[in-house]
Formats: structure tokens, sequence, C-alpha cells
């Protein structure tokens, strides 16, 4: 019986680690697929007029009521799932292309460099800013849009990622394979996506779902602020501003759409700290200041 314990009680620890995975998995899984059916599954169009009353549960509207003009509050949650997470999407994609490629080409071209020095200190001016503060300050000069807000985040999301994706190319530069390679006159673009993307794949991809997280929050803290997505555009930030005064009636209208972001964002962490812990991923220095 005693040498049958050590497996036992090693499968005891893995055990919770699965169950959160699996948790986080099925949170995400069922917000991916309202954001694709939610617009079709909504009782009634996001700006649809209901009743007259605020924060009130009037017949037709779903069972969470209305907002503070009167539309139901279900179809805008249901609706705002799209937007949400959809422009995060974008950017936190668009942030990935840009971060990757300059960081893979001040490493590549090689530390100290002067391609190297004028990208980093480029990131370094960006980094030295407030994310929020930079993307209110950019936005209340040229305007609010979504492309503008898009592009905000994405620019500011893209400086975390090419310090990450810098260091680990240079870390993978002096491995044998990739000094090989260079030996055969191999160009940056195959360095760079033959040898060096394939096996720094896991710590990026863990760093995707971190962007993506950071992402969802800085899209919904500027619609909360008033400079992300506009009215009536249904947005679960804008949700949380629009209908913040519903607490003072005791409605769940601002509520909903904020455990919803908080939701999202907790099962991201979750899984990309389980992909972490199970891939045992040593990150560079470097990303960790």
């Amino acid at each position: 019986m005693s040498m049958l314990s050590p497996p036992a009680t090693a499968a005891a620890r893995a055990r919770p680690g699965t169950t959160v995975r699996n948790a986080a998995l099925g949170i995400l899984a069922f917000w991916l697929v309202i954001a694709v059916i939610g617009p079709s599954i909504s009782p009634h169009p996001p700006d649809a007029l209901l009743s007259s009353e605020s924060f009130a549960r009037v017949e037709g509207a779903g069972f969470l009521g209305t907002d503070y003009l009167g539309r139901d509050l279900l179809s805008r949650l249901l609706n705002g799932a799209r937007t949400t997470l959809g422009l995060a999407l974008v950017a936190s994609v668009a942030a990935f292309v840009v971060g990757i490629a300059f960081g893979f080409l001040a490493g590549l071209t090689g530390a100290g460099r002067p391609v190297d020095v004028i990208l980093s200190r480029i990131v370094d001016v960006l980094m030295s800013f407030p994310a929020l503060i930079l993307a209110l300050v950019v936005l209340g000069t040229i305007g609010t849009s979504t492309t503008a807000v898009v592009s905000i985040v994405a620019v500011v999301e893209a400086t975390r990622v090419f310090r990450l994706s810098r260091a680990l190319c240079i870390d993978l530069g002096v491995v044998d394979f990739v000094q090989v390679a260079r030996a055969r006159g191999e160009g940056l673009y195959w360095l760079a996506t033959r040898e060096i993307l394939p096996n720094c794949s896991v710590p990026l991809m863990a760093e995707f779902g971190l962007r993506y997280t950071y992402s969802i929050l800085m899209i919904s803290s500027l619609s909360f602020l008033g400079l992300g997505v506009q009215p009536p555009e249904a947005d679960w930030g804008v949700m949380v501003h629009e209908n913040i005064q519903g607490l003072l009636y005791g409605s769940p209208a601002a509520l909903v759409p904020a455990a919803c972001i908080a939701s999202v964002t907790i099962a991201l962490n979750l899984l990309v700290d389980h992909l972490i812990h199970q891939a045992n991923i040593r990150l560079p220095r470097e990303i960790a200041r």
C-alpha cells in the first residue's frame, strides 16, 4: 500500500490544476459561443426602448430587466460580448504581429546594434507613460473612434510583446542550431520563422493570453471613461458606465457587465498560469522588469 501512495498523491495534486483548467476553458468557450451567436439569440435589438422606466422589470424584457434608458439589459449584454471580445482580439493580434516582427528584428540584428538601440529606446519611451494615460491623451487629441481605440490599445500592448520577443530571440540566437543556420547563410526571415518562432511558441502563447486580458480591460476602461466604444453601441465597459447609478436603486445593471468582464479575464489568467506551470516556462529576466 505504501508503494501506491506516491502516485496517488501525485494524481491528487494534478487533479486541482486540471479542474481549474477545464473550468477556465469552459468559461472561455461559453463566452466565445455567446460572442458568435449572441446577436442572433438576443430577444430585442440592443437599442430598442421597451419602457420609459429605468432599471425596471417590465413585460417583454429579459430576466435582468431594463437599463437606465429602458432597454433590455440581457439583449445589450449578448450583443456587447461580440463588441468587447472582438475588439480586444483584433487589438491583441495586431499587437503580436507588430511586437514579434520588431522584437525579432531587434534580437536578430544583435543586442546593442543601431537597429536594436533605436527600436528599444522607442519602446522605452512608450512604456514610460502609464498605458491608460497615454491612451487618454492620444484619443483626446485625435478623437474617439473604434479604429483609434483598437490602434492605441494595439500599440500599447505591442511594446510588451516587443520586449518579450526580443529577449527570447536574443536567448535563442546563441544556441547551436541558430548559429548553424547563420553559417549556412540563411536570412533574417528564415531565422525568425523557421528557427526562433517554433522554439518560443509556448511562452508567446502564454503572453498572448495576458495581452488579450489586458486588451479587454483597457478597452472596457476607455469605454467606461467615455473614450472607447461610443453609445448606443453595446459594449460591456459602456454598459457599466451607463448604468452605474442603478446601484443606488438596487439594480444589477452595472454589476452584470462588470462580472462578465471579470469572468473572462480571470479565466484567461488561470489558463495562462496553468500553461506556464505545465510547460515549466522560464522567461528571460529582462521581461520581468
